[in-house]
Formats: structure tokens, C-alpha cells, sequence
């Protein structure tokens, strides 16, 4: 059973007078997936040596994570990449197929276990609660995994992920729709999703900060500019799916906007605005 928007997620923090947060945990990112030719991490960016990575877990999504976790002690993280998100305070123990991802956890994190999504190693019951985040649409069978992590699941299963139906609302469709057509089919609809975890199940979106330093799209919602740069865009797995000539194109388009003032005039409100609430939501549920 679905309820949308339900209330079990208590209030992010208050922005103060200028829309800054507090902070409340620091780590980096470094997953890697081969998402296409020359795109070579599962956030869609490669390295740049000296310059902080555009993929950065941002602490407020880490509130919301850890709230929707609650008390857990042991919690199962499946598609755990490097240990983005994998917070101190519960006994994590990770799910990933990749070698290459698996290599490159810190030490300080547990060794990934080499299992996929649809068929996990573990009892019933096992964990207090289980969570994937930025990872389901990335499952060969989405459903029949969901349906695994309920199984060895006794309490909340989390699941941080993007809602297709709202992908197309965000101002970037104006400029690149291939790239916002690309990450909605990637996405299984919330419907799929809340009937494989069964259950009571609550979705809620995701209020993404003014100044998210994890750079998926929506996270520039009020920062065009930043789109501008190459690295920005490969940090983002949709932007493999469209040919070089629809990313000049969208350079080209959007640059033009942002000097004539056409992209001020119809989305300038968003450059003041503390949070955004766009595709990016949570499902929580319960047995």
C-alpha cells in the first residue's frame, strides 16, 4: 500500500537568512560504473586530479537518509559503490557487483560483498533495515530485487531514487530534453517500485539545497552556470545516453539564454530559493 508523502520523515533543518544549512557528516564520493563509452563512473564522471569531484554526498540528502533509517543498528546497503552515504552510526554491510567499485572503498569501510540485488546471500530477517540509494534503475530485474532486500529485511527499507514522472519538470528540459527523456526511462515508475516492497510504503521528495554539492541535475537548479562545465554534465550518467553534438547543442542554447537574460526571466526566482523539491524522492517501507 502506498501513501504518498507520508509523514514519518521528521522536518529538514531551517535555512537561515541566506539559505544556508547546517552541516552534519563529510564524505567523498568515488563510485565508479561503466554507464558509456568514456563515461567510466556510475555517477557518469571521470577524475580530475586537483578539483574536487562534482559528485559529492551532500549532508542534508544524509539527514534524510539516516532519519529514515532511524534506530537501526545493522543495516544492509545493496549497489553500495565506494560507501557513499554509508554513515558510522549502523553496522553497514555492503552489497556490490563491481570489482572495480568494490577496490576502491576506503579502508575505514567494511569489504563489499560480491552479490547482486536479486539474489542476496542472507537470511531471512537478517538486518534492522536495508537501503539503495541512486542504484535500483541500475538492476537487471528492479523488482525481484526489491522483493530480496524485503526478505532479509526486519525493519524500514529506504530507497533514494528519482520519480520519471516528475523528471521532465525540471527548466534543463527546456534546453536538453534527449537528456531528461534518457534518465525518465532509465527510472522505474514508483508504482513498480512500491508494489515490489509491499508492505506500507511512503514516498516523499527529497528537498534538494541551494548549494548541493552532490551533482546530479536537479542540484543546479539554481545554478545554471555550473551546467556549463563538461565535467558538471558527466557527472551525471544521463548525459552519456545523447551524442556530442546534442551536449554542444545544449551548451550553445543555454549560453544564449543565460546572456540575453531569457533563462533569468523564466527561471531567475530559482537562484534565491533554499530548496528545491524536483524528481528526487525516498521510499520508506514497512513490513
Amino acid at each position: 500500500m502506498e501513501e504518498l508523502y507520508g509523514e514519518w520523515l521528521p522536518p529538514l533543518p531551517r535555512p537561515g537568512p541566506k539559505g544556508e544549512f547546517p552541516m552534519a557528516m563529510r564524505t567523498h564520493d568515488t563510485r565508479t560504473e561503466a554507464t558509456g563509452p568514456g563515461h567510466p563512473s556510475r555517477s557518469g564522471h571521470a577524475s580530475h586530479p586537483g578539483r574536487p569531484s562534482p559528485r559529492r554526498p551532500d549532508d542534508r540528502i544524509a539527514q534524510v537518509i539516516a532519519q529514515a533509517l532511524g534506530d537501526a543498528r545493522t543495516v544492509l546497503n545493496v549497489g553500495a559503490g565506494v560507501g557513499s552515504y554509508e554513515a558510522p552510526a549502523h553496522s553497514i554491510t555492503a552489497v556490490e557487483p563491481s570489482l572495480a567499485m568494490r577496490a576502491r572503498r576506503p579502508a575505514r569501510l567494511a569489504t563489499a560483498i560480491d552479490a547482486v540485488a536479486e539474489d542476496l546471500p542472507f537470511a531471512d530477517g537478517q538486518f534492522d533495515a536495508a537501503m539503495t540509494l541512486f542504484s535500483v534503475h541500475q538492476w537487471a530485474d528492479a523488482e525481484a530485487g526489491l522483493r530480496e532486500m524485503r526478505r532479509v529485511t526486519r525493519g524500514p527499507v529506504a530507497v533514494l531514487t528519482c520519480d520519471p514522472a516528475r523528471v521532465r519538470d525540471f527548466w534543463l528540459y527546456e534546453y536538453a530534453p534527449d537528456v531528461l527523456e534518457a534518465e525518465a526511462r532509465r527510472h522505474p515508475s514508483l508504482d513498480r517500485l512500491t508494489a515490489a516492497l509491499g508492505g506500507s510504503t511512503t514516498v516523499r521528495p527529497v528537498p534538494i539545497p541551494l548549494d548541493c554539492t552532490d551533482g546530479f541535475n536537479e542540484a543546479y537548479y539554481g545554478r545554471p552556470e555550473l551546467l556549463l562545465d563538461p565535467a558538471a554534465r558527466q557527472a551525471c550518467p544521463a548525459w552519456s545516453f545523447v551524442d556530442d553534438r546534442a551536449r554542444q547543442d545544449f551548451d550553445a542554447s543555454l549560453r544564449r539564454a543565460l546572456g540575453s537574460g531569457a533563462w533569468d526571466e523564466a527561471f531567475g526566482h530559482l537562484r534565491n530559493r533554499p530548496v528545491y523539491e524536483g524528481s528526487l524522492v525516498l521510499l520508506r517501507a514497512t513490513p
